[in-house]
């Protein structure tokens, strides 16, 4: 499998119907597709007869916290075909995500809320928890929160500053305002 990334809006017809039913088929109820206002890329591993085996989506935004300004990137939508599970595609595809990131110039950090059994596998893609971190979702009117009763989110992340163990500390066992808005509202 091939990977292959693209900006939402340049998503090819064919592949975003497959990307919608791999969500579907992950979150019942689900509509495919981010808000604009997040810049979002649609990262997949598309076989040679152009089938998805799995996706994922970035998501950018600027947070303020800690006394500090990062351009950070998300990880959402995170999803492998059911019948090709265990195969390594969803590492393949989030280490390569990781990677992506970065290289970017534009992404000072990667930062977002995973199912607390998902820890070791964001880990092993280099990613690392922060412990007592809760992300502040939605909006300010209508907040979200990773620590929100009948939630299990843990908070991982990765740093591409000059100083990341700084950031690392600054931004452990806090509450940061993410307020990716009403669609996504946490990532």
């Amino acid at each position: 499998m091939r990977p292959r990334s693209y900006p939402q809006a340049e998503l090819p017809e064919e592949l975003a119907v497959q990307v919608a039913a791999l969500e579907e088929s992950a979150w019942p109820g689900s509509t495919f597709g981010h808000d604009p206002a997040l810049a979002p890329r649609v990262l997949l591993l598309v076989d040679g007869a152009g089938r998805v085996g799995a996706s994922a989506a970035l998501l950018y935004k600027e947070v303020r916290c800690a006394g500090r300004s990062l351009r950070a990137a998300g990880l959402s939508a995170v999803v492998t075909d059911r019948r090709l599970r265990g195969q390594g595609l969803g590492g393949r595809l989030v280490t390569g995500a990781r990677e992506a990131l970065a290289a970017d110039p534009a992404v000072d950090a990667a930062l977002f809320s995973c199912d607390r059994p998902l820890v070791p596998f964001y880990e092993a893609a280099g990613f690392a928890r922060l412990p007592g971190t809760v992300l502040v979702g939605g909006t300010p009117a209508e907040p979200l929160t990773t620590d929100a009763p009948g939630f299990a989110k843990e908070v991982v992340a990765a740093f591409f500053t000059p100083d990341p163990e700084s950031d690392r500390t600054a931004l452990t066992g806090i509450r940061i305002p993410l307020y990716p808005g009403s669609v996504d509202r946490l990532w």
